[in-house]
């Protein structure tokens, strides 16, 4: 019986046809194109089929629904014909959130996208020389001043003509840091072996595993040492005549603890030298700056590393470093060059949209100006600023509505992270909204506020949505206190 209500139902539906071929219909055509109208009442009348399938409609509700299906298809067109990729507000406390875009841009950045998109750009020009240049100086320029470190050829197999000759820093840019890792590899191991410790084999986001780009790169792993314990002896003993490289993986999204041993970035700078081997070092995350500055341990910068003596350092642009999506490989220009030939760079360069992001954010640095970078003046918030920005909040939700009636807010301690597969095990103090209300569940208000626009992205934990004002521009408060209120009424 129930089926053959719901075939008597169906029938009631309109076709394609008969529903493109209404008044109304025919000049949404005229405006958007007969495509796009088309696809919108397919969509609007598969979902009706699908709600008179699972029983959400009778012979009422299905009248009025293909009555309204005009409507509906407007919707369809508006959310089909705008854009996806869509400004959120992040309030879940986590600075680098992938999912979210990672490091949101300085606005001097912005600036110049919009100054180098929108015109002509000497991007590979040479305006002094008037021939062709190199696209990389923009940002090599201004790594080779903020890096400020020389390297000693002598203490790898570089074949310079002077043994004691001192090369220059240098960096290139391609599409993300794996593509850096990828780079280099394949320039100074290829067909070689590449000696690693067992415990640096990550795994990172979207299954990126460093086995599996050496293989790609054309190098063949040696791994040494055990999960927990890696000596320079184990290095030392692997070395053989095939060895191409040493490669030190920073562990950027975990950390081994208790019974562990590491050998230190001296004692394979030292190996390295004595062997003739040049020594690289996967930092992931790129941090330019010493971020115990900022209450954050364990994350070595890539300024910190080459000093040290390591040869090449591979990392990322929109991490730590917070700029755009970029992978940086610094390090001594005779190697760096090689990279430069080797026509992968080509395949994995980067546009000018890119160079520009890259060169407003370095110059920041160069300036000192580490507050222009948002990412830097997020983890810089104290919990105190935070806590009172939140009370702010809190207050005007309440001024707006009946405190307490239907949405209730408490601020709680908490913590941020820094996300992006960064300092794993680093927290910063933070103060934290804690939003319920009374008809609907954490779930349904967490749903609710990534319905706004723009769309609140928070966290749910103990039957509370919690809103962390760290990640949150500040002009944006006024928007979350907002969105709350519109719940309150």
């Amino acid at each position: 019986m129930k089926n053959a209500v719901k075939s008597d139902l169906f029938r009631h539906l309109p076709s394609i046809d008969e529903v493109l071929r209404r008044p109304g219909v025919s000049a949404k055509t005229q405006i958007h194109g007969t495509a796009a109208v088309t696809d919108a009442a397919r969509a609007v009348l598969a979902r009706l089929r699908s709600e008179v399938a699972s029983g959400c409609l009778d012979a009422a509700a299905l009248t009025l629904a293909v009555k309204e299906i005009e409507s509906a298809m407007d919707r369809q067109l508006q959310k089909a014909l705008s854009y996806s990729l869509r400004s959120v507000i992040n309030a879940t406390g986590v600075v680098l959130h992938t999912n979210l875009g990672r490091a949101p841009l300085p606005e001097a950045a912005i600036q110049h996208i919009s100054e180098s998109a929108g015109l002509y750009s000497n991007l590979e020009f040479d305006l002094e020389e008037g021939v062709r240049g190199k696209r990389d100086v923009h940002a090599a320029r201004l790594l080779k001043q903020l890096l400020d470190v020389s390297v000693d050829i002598n203490r790898a197999a570089s074949g310079a003509d002077e043994p004691n000759a001192l090369a220059q820093l240098s960096t290139i840019v391609v599409n993300n840091n794996a593509a850096a890792v990828l780079l280099a590899l394949n320039t100074l191991a290829d067909g070689g072996e590449v000696i690693v410790s067992r415990g640096e084999l990550v795994e990172i986001g979207g299954s990126f595993r460093i086995p599996d780009v050496m293989a790609k790169s054309g190098a063949t792993l040696k791994e040494v040492g055990t999960t927990n314990r890696t000596r320079r002896a184990d290095y030392a003993s692997a070395i053989n005549d095939r060895t191409k490289l040493l490669l030190r993986v920073h562990r950027s999204n975990f950390e081994i603890t208790g019974f562990t041993e590491q050998a230190t970035t001296s004692e394979l700078v030292e190996l390295a030298r004595e062997r003739g081997l040049p020594l690289m070092e996967d930092l992931g995350s790129g941090a330019l700056v010493d971020l115990q500055n900022f209450g954050i341990d364990g994350e070595p910068s890539v300024p910190g590393s080459l000093r040290a003596g390591v040869d090449i350092v591979t990392y990322s642009g929109d991490k730590l470093l917070g700029g755009p999506q970029a992978g940086l490989i610094s390090g001594r220009s005779d190697l760096v060059a090689r990279m430069r030939q080797n026509s992968l760079f080509r395949a994995l360069r980067v546009d000018k949209l890119t160079y520009a992001a890259l060169e407003a954010t370095l110059l920041a640095y160069a300036r000192r100006d580490h507050d222009a970078i948002p990412v830097l003046r997020m983890m810089r918030l104290t919990q105190q600023e935070i806590g009172r920005r939140a009370g702010k909040v809190a207050e005007q939700v309440h001024a707006a509505g009946r405190p307490g009636e239907k949405v209730k807010i408490e601020i709680w301690d908490g913590e941020s992270v820094i996300g992006g597969g960064a300092a794993p095990s680093s927290v910063l103090p933070t103060r934290l909204l804690a939003v319920s209300c009374a008809d609907m569940s954490a779930d349904e208000l967490a749903a609710r506020l990534r319905r706004s626009d723009p769309p609140i992205i928070g966290r749910v934990e103990e039957g509370r949505v919690l809103l962390d004002l760290r990640t949150v521009f500040k002009e944006q408060d006024a928007e979350i206190a907002a969105a709350l209120a519109r719940i309150e009424h």
